[in-house]
């Protein structure tokens, strides 16, 4: 990825069934409202860090509620 570039995670609330296997897999990414649905934690910036466990949350989710974009950076 371009240094210039950074991924994003963003639920789709609407497909979230409330499985929680993302903030299982990835709990600094992800955290549960009162109903048990996944919300993303901060501002879904994904750290270099986490990108590999973002990517296996996103391939577990069996409602495809999470998305990973990438976008631009912002300027410093």
């Amino acid at each position: 990825m371009s240094e210039n570039r950074v991924l994003i995670v963003k639920i789709d609330p609407e497909k979230c069934q409330g499985h929680a296997r993302c903030h299982a897999l990835a709990t600094e990414l992800f955290e549960l409202d009162e109903f048990g649905n996944a919300r993303v934690r901060g501002s879904g910036q994904i750290p270099p860090s986490l990108e590999d466990q973002a990517w296996i949350a996103r391939a577990n989710c069996p409602e495809l509620a999470v998305e990973i974009v990438e976008q631009a950076k912002a300027p410093d």
